[in-house]
């Protein structure tokens, strides 16, 4: 994995292993749309359902840009790595992992475009796919780090689907 690290002292990479877990959801749904769309032709809706499925698709493209932008470039999370702080505020008290996240909900826009039920498969394949491995490489990562501080912060606050949090437990 690339070394992207601002300075000596910093503790996590910049990136992490967030581009292979993107890269390998999206191209599980490129194959899933080729496969269930094109070749096998099966679970294509007919009106309303198209009007449905793309109004709920931009619906969550929209919003998963939204949540990849700010929790990427408006959060100041590139500061908090390099400082090696544990980011909560702003939109890290409403999901662990925005940047995945936001990626997470505009492929399954994406999805819903086709229109088509067979697909709606894939977003919960593709949870499935982040939650494990966020599990076993940054949740154990952060937890080495920072302690008690992030397994507090784990109950508060949901891994990948927007949430308002927990009150303390």
């Amino acid at each position: 994995m690339l070394k992207n690290y601002v300075n000596e002292d910093q503790k996590l990479p910049l990136f992490g292993v967030g581009p292979y877990i993107i890269y390998g959801i999206a191209m599980l749904n490129i194959i899933g749309l080729i496969l269930i769309g094109y070749v096998f032709k099966i679970g294509t809706l007919d009106a309303p359902w198209i009007l449905i499925f793309r109004i709920v698709g931009t619906v969550l493209i929209v919003l998963g840009i939204a949540i990849w932008y700010i929790g990427a470039l408006k959060s100041d999370m590139d500061e908090s790595i390099t400082e090696n702080k544990l980011q909560t505020k702003g939109i890290y008290s409403w999901v662990r992992n925005p940047m995945y996240s936001g990626w997470w909900i505009a492929l399954s826009g994406i999805l819903l475009m086709w229109h088509n039920v067979w697909m709606l498969i894939l977003p919960v394949i593709d949870w499935i796919i982040v939650t494990i491995a966020l599990i076993n490489t940054e949740e154990k990562w952060l937890l080495d780090l920072y302690g008690d501080e992030y397994a507090e912060y784990k109950k508060r606050v949901n891994r990948l689907i927007p949430w308002p949090p927990k009150k303390n437990i």
